[in-house]
């Protein structure tokens, strides 16, 4: 995916961060994009290769606030700013909403399942292990879902 700018939630920083696995952003994408409100939220410093753009339509982040955080909400309004993106959301009515605006979407699981299928990564299982011990949460059929489309053997029933 050539070229296509990444603009992702927090949870994914955190996870990435947490699982050792935040260089696969770049290995995935050209160019990867948070808002200052997610920088903000992250409260780490970012690999230098991560660029923070702000939001123009202040308004319209506004209106998403009503129901989402404002990370998200400042991701969700961006990727409507910037056209033609990937987001990379893992909150369920973020999703949904991203969904619904016609948005590109993948989430922290679905970028671990792409770098698999690229050869970035040689197994899925220790990285989706790596999450559930820092609190991500995975349903047990989503990890098994996901082990079945890689080719991995899972080993809970």
């Amino acid at each position: 995916m050539p070229n296509i700018a990444v603009k992702t939630d927090t949870s994914c920083l955190i996870a990435l961060t947490k699982t050792d696995a935040i260089d696969l952003l770049r290995q995935l994408y050209d160019e990867v994009v948070v808002t200052e409100d997610i920088l903000e939220e992250f409260g780490e410093p970012l690999p230098e290769w991560i660029k923070i753009k702000p939001v123009t339509n202040k308004n319209y982040q506004l209106l998403l606030e009503a129901t989402l955080d404002r990370g998200e909400s400042s991701a969700i309004a961006l990727s409507i700013e910037l056209g033609n993106v990937l987001l990379i959301i893992d909150d369920l009515k973020g999703r949904k909403e991203a969904k619904r605006l016609g948005l590109k979407i993948t989430g922290t699981l679905g970028l671990l399942f792409n770098a698999k299928q690229k050869g970035l990564i040689p197994a899925l299982k220790p990285y989706l292990d790596k999450l559930q011990s820092v609190d991500f949460r995975i349903s047990s059929v989503i990890v098994n879902e996901l082990l079945t489309m890689s080719g991995e053997m899972s080993s809970q029933s």
